[in-house]
C-alpha cells in the first residue's frame, strides 16, 4: 500500500492506535476501514472490541475523553503495545487530546512513511511495498 498524502482522521482508533499502520488495514486485497469506519472486511475481534464499545456506550469517540482514562482495559493494552510494538497508545491519545487528530496523523505519516513511498506496518514491522524491515529504517 502506498502511503497517502494525508491519513484520514477516522483511522485514529478510540484506544489510541493509528489504524493506517495496522496489519489488518494494510491487507493488500481488502483493507478494513479502521476502527471508526464501517465493518466491511473488518475482523470480528475489531468489530467486537470491548474498548471501542465501552467508549461508545459512554458517548465518547475516544478513550481519552473519558474521566476514567486510562482505565484497566487501556493500561493492559498499553503494556502489550509497548512490549511487542514499542508504541504507547496512551501517549498517542494524550498527543491527540493536546494537539488534535490532524497533527497526530501528520506526525504518524512521517513516522511510518518508507522511502519507497510504502507504509511501514506497526505489527508486522516491514514496509508493505519494498518489504524492508522497520528495524533497518529507524529505531523507534
Amino acid at each position: 500500500m502506498i502511503m497517502p498524502q494525508s491519513i484520514d482522521t477516522f483511522l485514529f482508533a478510540p484506544c489510541g492506535m493509528n489504524c493506517m499502520v495496522c496489519y489488518v488495514h494494510l491487507k493488500i486485497k481488502k483493507p478494513c476501514h479502521g476502527c471508526l469506519g464501517d465493518n466491511v472486511d473488518k475482523p470480528d475481534r475489531c468489530i467486537n472490541c470491548k474498548i471501542k464499545h465501552c467508549a461508545n456506550s459512554k458517548g465518547h469517540n475516544y478513550c481519552y475523553e473519558c474521566n476514567d482514562f486510562p482505565c484497566k482495559n487501556i493500561i493492559n493494552l498499553e503494556k502489550s503495545y509497548i512490549k511487542r510494538y514499542k508504541t504507547s497508545l496512551i501517549t498517542n491519545s494524550e498527543f491527540v487530546k493536546k494537539n488534535g487528530i490532524i497533527a497526530f496523523m501528520k506526525k504518524e505519516r512521517e513516522k511510518w512513511f518508507c522511502t519507497c513511498e510504502g507504509v511501514m506496518s506497526l505489527h508486522d514491522r516491514y514496509c508493505t511495498e519494498c518489504k524492508r524491515s522497520l528495524d533497518e529504517v529507524v529505531e523507534l
